[in-house]
């Protein structure tokens, strides 16, 4: 789920960016990629950095690299205010494509509106992308054929945050008897990881707490004496918005080192820290999008975007903040997905079942992110018809009271552990839906 942080934070490239005008779409050869964005209302401040790092590199293949195989992306914003109905509206628009150009995929940019998108998408066949968000149980998908939360799920999650804790305590049977609280949002998104996190308890000893916070967080006092009294060993922050930085203040202020807490994805960005000041030094976060603008792909966009005045970033030093680099990585998978696709159905536009294929069939291994500057930044990925996550992996950001440092490789959250849940909930919703799952080798 995609959070609410402080607009303040960010008003400079807030105040300045306009909205993309709505494109021409005269040559049927362009692959229309529609966009729902929010770069007003409280949610701007994060997603005026995740479009701009999302249009600086579609622009960088279109200019530098001549489109995806010589097909130019033609992309198309649709102001939504993150508002799940909106993006509904925008789907609903946009779904058959425009002036011929076709829909590949669409991406959700929120929990909320995976959830209540994930029938249409079924039914119109256009496959719905949200990575390290969405819906958990569309990893299977012989029952969720068009619903990709790629890269980092929510069990996913839950997982990588433990083996981490394992990690510094010096394994996984030092983690019996260990106290870890889970301090969560408490909506949908903060719940999801609560099957994942008791499963784990049982399998290594652990006792596990869960403690939520209403919306929108402002107040969390009751909570964290309740950390308190509890004396955990570790804690999950599994928040977002508002109540990321109380949270980190409120457990300062009840004693809880910051070094001991670890942040979710959506808990994790330079606007959960720098809000808190003081407090937050220390403080941990999983890292599937890592900051840092001293990737590969950032000297290239640096050299031929940001320096030629292209770039939609309007403060330069928000460059390689961590949702610029959101930005960045979902494109990337775009455009790497749109490249398997063609790889079957020649160099073309694709529709949402070739786009589908091309996101099912999806490999970046180490090789390939070299060769496209993400080395580092992104993850390796391999998703198939049956595992639509495909990653399942983070690193561990720590933040030094300035700056985000990366203090771990890529942590590989337990899949195995966790797959037979992510299937359990599929085959219920396929139940509940009448629905057949289709054989895991399908190619259709």
């Amino acid at each position: 789920m995609k959070r609410l942080v402080l607009s303040a934070l960010l008003a400079a490239s807030v105040a300045t960016t306009a909205l993309v005008p709505p494109p021409a779409f005269a040559d049927a050869k362009e692959q229309y990629v529609p966009l729902p964005t929010y770069r007003v209302g409280p949610y701007a401040s994060s997603g005026t950095l995740w479009w701009a790092g999302t249009l600086d590199y579609f622009r960088y293949i279109n200019e530098v690299e001549g489109g995806v195989n010589g097909v130019k992306l033609k992309v198309e914003e649709f102001e939504t205010e993150w508002s799940p109905d909106r993006t509904v509206e925008v789907y609903e628009r946009v779904k058959n494509g425009k002036d011929g150009a076709p829909v590949a995929f669409f991406f959700t940019h929120g929990t909320p509106a995976s959830y209540a998108l994930i029938e249409k998408g079924a039914a119109d066949k256009i496959p719905l992308i949200d990575p390290a968000g969405g819906r958990t149980e569309s990893t299977d998908g012989t029952v969720f054929p068009y619903a990709f939360p790629l890269l980092f799920n929510y069990f996913s999650q839950a997982s990588v945050g433990i083996n981490y804790i394992a990690q510094k305590e010096g394994g996984f049977d030092k983690l019996k008897g260990k106290k870890i609280v889970t301090v969560y949002h408490d909506s949908a998104y903060g719940r999801e990881t609560q099957a994942a996190v008791e499963l784990l308890a049982k399998k290594y000893g652990f006792e596990n707490f869960q403690i939520p916070v209403a919306d929108p967080g402002n107040e969390q006092s009751p909570q964290w004496r309740q950390v308190r009294e509890i004396k955990p060993d570790w804690v999950f922050l599994r928040t977002w918005g508002v109540s990321t930085p109380v949270a980190i203040k409120t457990a300062q202020r009840f004693g809880i080192p910051a070094d001991h807490i670890i942040g979710d994805v959506w808990a994790g960005s330079e606007a959960d820290v720098i809000p808190a000041g003081a407090a937050a030094k220390g403080y941990q976060a999983l890292a599937p999008y890592p900051g840092g603008p001293n990737f590969e792909i950032h000297d290239r966009l640096r050299k031929t975007i940001l320096d030629t005045g292209k770039s939609d970033l309007k403060d330069k030093k928000f460059f390689g903040a961590v949702y610029y680099n959101i930005g960045l990585i979902n494109a990337v998978l775009a455009v790497e997905a749109l490249r398997a696709g063609q790889a079957k159905f020649g160099n073309k536009p694709l529709n949402g079942e070739e786009g589908r294929w091309g996101f099912e069939h999806l490999t970046i291994d180490d090789a390939r992110l070299k060769e496209i500057g993400f080395y580092g930044l992104l993850q390796p990925i391999k998703l198939t018809p049956a595992d639509h996550e495909g990653g399942g992996a983070a690193r561990i950001q720590q933040w030094d009271g300035e700056q985000w440092v990366l203090v771990t490789d890529w942590i590989q959250a337990d899949r195995d552990t966790l797959r037979p849940l992510v299937e359990a909930k599929s085959a219920a919703y396929a139940k509940e839906h009448n629905i057949t799952p289709r054989s895991p080798t399908a190619e259709n």
